[in-house]
């Protein structure tokens, strides 16, 4: 199933109950108006529900997590507890990933034993609660597809936590609009390039260690480097981007302008810059005034960097953080 959008729409997968499809064990949904108006104006999504491709029907007695910590939990009927749709979901899971690697992102459930990003609540056998882990269709795609942005619809409400994911995913359709239809280690570079500073915001020593690993990569094969450097690149941009990292990237853009710009400028530059260090103001605002002079004084390299805008500012993804 998916929701009707532009050709250009960025398409993500979502728990289908979320959309307000009625595919949860009561015959129930769960539908976000967040995702469905506000990000949906923006997104293409294509729902999935793994129980019902599983093929436990609605209505359909609940499942749950069963297992002790250090294991894999298994998925078993709360009623029948014989019942064991494991491997089920598990191929349901394998199946989803190999028909869906056009996606760049996936909005899940929270608390569902299949769906549920983390904190799923896993029984003993007798019944009583032991620890809390994944849901088993979270596990697969994490295996089988772990450059993919996942997050739980509840998780959104975090402004951090949104933001990030938001980029995540625009960051992961850069590499697909311009890397994968024609891959090459130029390609590879120019995206490094742009998602530079970007990487900076996240974590300085994952651009550097990508950055060498790229530039002794000609004698590695092409389909070798660009998983390693697509994995390392995700998994750095997971990492969520702290006030201070953020500083960091601003000061190093404004080193840009320094010699285009009057002293008093570039003092109410930095003094913006400190404002949100010091959580007075949010991003948004040393963003924008730094964008406004990069516009007329940067070089063609500074303004095709992607942390200037890494998603539509329409969103207003860095007005809360």
């Amino acid at each position: 199933m998916q929701q009707a959008a532009s050709d250009t729409a960025i398409p993500v997968g979502i728990s289908a109950c979320l959309t307000g499809a009625e595919v949860r064990y009561n015959g129930g949904h769960k539908r976000s108006r967040y995702c469905l108006e506000v990000l949906g104006e923006r997104l293409r999504f294509e729902t999935f529900c793994p129980e019902l491709e599983a093929g436990l029907g609605v209505p359909r007695e609940p499942v749950r997590l069963v297992g002790r910590a250090g294991e894999t939990p298994r998925v078993r009927g709360t009623r029948n507890t014989e019942r064991d749709v494991t491997a089920s979901i598990e191929q349901v899971g394998i199946d989803f990933v190999e028909a869906h690697r056009h996606l760049r992102g996936f909005i899940l459930m929270k608390g569902s034993p299949s769906c549920g990003l983390e904190r799923v609540k896993v029984y003993h056998e007798n019944g009583m609660p032991s620890h809390t882990d994944s849901g088993a269709f979270v596990r697969v795609m994490r295996e089988h597809f772990p450059e993919l942005p996942l997050e739980e619809e509840a998780r959104l409400n975090d402004p951090g936590l949104r933001e990030n994911f938001i980029s995540r995913i625009y960051a992961l359709d850069d590499w697909k609009r311009n890397v994968e239809p024609d891959p090459s280690h130029h390609a590879m570079l120019q995206f490094h390039s742009r998602q530079k500073f970007l990487l900076m915001a996240h974590r300085v020593s994952a651009y550097r260690e990508l950055g060498r690993y790229l530039a002794e990569a000609h004698q590695r094969a092409l389909a070798e480097t660009q998983k390693y450097y697509l994995q390392g690149f995700m998994q750095a941009l997971a990492r969520p981007a702290t006030r201070k990292s953020h500083t960091n990237a601003l000061m190093h853009i404004l080193g840009y302008l320094k010699h285009a710009l009057d002293g008093q400028t570039r003092r109410d530059l930095l003094e913006s810059i400190e404002e949100y260090r010091l959580e007075q103001v949010p991003l948004v605002v040393p963003m924008r005034l730094l964008n406004h002079y990069l516009k007329r004084h940067g070089s063609d390299y500074i303004c095709r960097q992607s942390y200037l805008d890494p998603h539509p500012y329409e969103l207003g993804l860095r007005n809360a953080i």
